[in-house]
């Protein structure tokens, strides 16, 4: 037996097999051939293989996001069945002699090259689409999956580190667990696997080779620890440990259709931060009030080119269908710092935190923000839609807002296109938002306080920088001192104030936030259940 250990980011007991997920692009190397016939045969099988994955990961996402959003897979099968795409590989494996990963490396790059270089607009964006399916075969050619796991059981995820566009593209139905060597508590892996409710660590020196992989494990997010094939006596400590958490997990489901209401009549909304249509059942499961917070970038970040007007509007309307007259709270796209997509090339910054990313795209890009405005006021029609704007810094900022959205409802106006009345406000996550909060009020519907940025901006420490953790805390006074200045700002304005960072989860703080007067916390769908528990049990007064 092995073990590692680490730093827990959600706790709970895993038991499962390992499976080293394989970061990016391949290194692909070179090398002469003798039987031709057999490589271009062992090109062909990758090939076929490569289809069949594209053909699962299609009937997945039409499941979560329907069919529009899952056209990306069938475009990317047709393209393997591409016969210049074939021709090209065939010839470099026949005239060059050389092996099959090479020649699929070659015309990957020199496919990708053509289309980039394209004058129109739809054909440049195929070049990310080349690149993608070349890297599929290269990944099965050397014995690896791509950027999914497809396997017959759930496995424990096991990485040096997963960015928000690897994570988006998992099969989370087939994972048990996260573990990384990087990675910190505040990153998206972490936020991820909150979301999930299942176990993960962080900073864990484990090896990511065959001494590992495929290995039983038990992941103890509680204590921070992997044990790589575990021994008997471990196994059945983990076992019964496993078997109290779903005893537990059965007790709080007693709570469902309760009020989060305190023993002394105070009441505050419990609703549920989300990524996907699919972390919407989550929500449901675990009776969330509402959804405070829905991560509309990973809509951006799952794609190869901008999402349209129709398929965000897709989605939009969905989850209001879904979550039947509950609210539902849309941030407007908050890509930047740790959230990139290629497509948007942004320029490299040398603190990207602090640079071009959120509301300041859109106010840059306005083309963009409208077609995603448009969306989301045309899904109002369907449910409780309403619009939270990121990384809000001044009262200029706000009405520059309010003026694109005007223009865009007259658009639809006119259009004759129907939308419903939606509240608008925005995130407190910048201190200076916090500190201007008085004046703020006066231009919003609501607040809700992003406590992972505002934590970060006040002690100026950056969340994803694993080496500062000991320096980064959440629980500091002047993070306390903003919350309670903006709650108070808040309801002297007449407008509620809730919480949406990963704070809002911290029972240690429930009953602070209550008697600030926090109006609603929202939180991963996993700890709604378990945060009602300790609203009931508390005693503001």
């Amino acid at each position: 037996m092995q073990r590692y250990q680490g730093k827990g980011v959600f706790g709970g007991i895993a038991i499962g097999i390992i499976h080293i997920y394989a970061k990016g692009e391949q290194q692909v190397k070179r090398y002469k051939i003798t039987d031709i016939r057999a490589e271009i045969e062992r090109f062909q099988d990758a090939r076929q293989t490569a289809v069949g994955q594209l053909g699962l990961l299609y009937e997945k996402a039409v499941k979560e996001v329907g069919e529009t959003n899952a056209a990306i897979f069938e475009i990317h099968q047709m393209m393997l069945m591409d016969d210049d795409y074939l021709e090209s590989v065939e010839n470099i494996i026949s005239t060059q002699q050389v092996n099959a990963e090479y020649a699929v490396a070659v015309t990957g790059d020199n496919f990708a090259a053509m289309f980039a270089a394209m004058e129109d607009e739809y054909m440049r964006g195929r070049a990310a689409d080349v690149k993608d399916i070349s890297e599929r075969v290269l990944a099965i050619l050397m014995g690896r999956d791509k950027s999914s796991v497809i396997t017959d059981e759930p496995v424990i995820i096991v990485a040096d580190d997963l960015a928000p566009s690897e994570t988006v593209q998992l099969d989370k139905d087939k994972v048990l667990s996260f573990v990384t060597v990087h990675g910190s508590a505040n990153s998206h892996t972490a936020i991820l696997a909150r979301t999930m409710s299942i176990p993960a660590l962080i900073g864990t020196p484990i090896p990511l080779d065959a001494s590992i992989d495929g290995h039983l494990a038990v992941v103890d997010g509680n204590s921070g620890c992997i044990y790589v094939d575990p021994d008997d006596e471990t196994l059945r400590i983990m076992e019964e440990k496993l078997a109290q958490e779903k005893e537990k997990k059965e007790l709080l489901q007693t709570l469902k259709g309760k009020e989060s209401i305190t023993l002394d009549g105070r009441k505050v909304s419990l609703y549920a931060n989300v990524g996907s249509l699919a972390d919407l059942s989550r929500a449901l499961e675990n009776d969330a009030e509402g959804i405070g917070l829905f991560r509309s970038e990973f809509l951006y970040l799952e794609k190869e080119d901008y999402p349209t007007e129709e398929e965000q509007f897709a989605v939009y309307r969905a989850a209001a269908e879904i979550m039947a007259g509950k609210q539902v709270i849309i941030r407007t796209l908050d890509i930047g710092a740790d959230k990139q997509a290629d497509y948007f090339k942004l320029p490299k910054e040398e603190n990207p935190a602090m640079g071009c990313r959120a509301i300041r795209i859109c106010l840059t890009r306005p083309e963009v923000f409208k077609t995603q405005l448009r969306a989301l006021f045309r899904a109002s029609a369907y449910g409780k839609i309403s619009i939270m704007y990121p990384m809000i810094t001044s009262v200029k900022e706000v009405r520059q807002i309010k003026a694109i959205v005007e223009e865009v409802k007259q658009e639809l106006i006119t259009k004759g296109i129907p939308f419903g009345e939606v509240e608008q406000g925005i995130m407190i996550e910048t201190p200076a938002a916090a500190v201007t909060s008085d004046q703020l009020a006066k231009e919003v519907d609501f607040f809700s306080i992003g406590t992972n940025d505002l934590t970060q901006y006040l002690l100026a420490i950056d969340r994803q920088n694993e080496e500062l953790e000991q320096f980064f805390d959440a629980h500091h006074p002047a993070v306390l001192r903003m919350i309670a200045m903006t709650v108070e700002n808040a309801h002297e304005a007449g407008i509620w104030c809730g919480i949406c960072g990963e704070l809002a989860a911290d029972p240690g703080l429930t009953e602070q936030f209550l008697e600030m007067g926090v109006d609603e916390l929202s939180v991963s769908p996993g700890s709604v259940l378990g945060l009602r528990k300790v609203v009931r049990e508390t005693k503001v007064l």
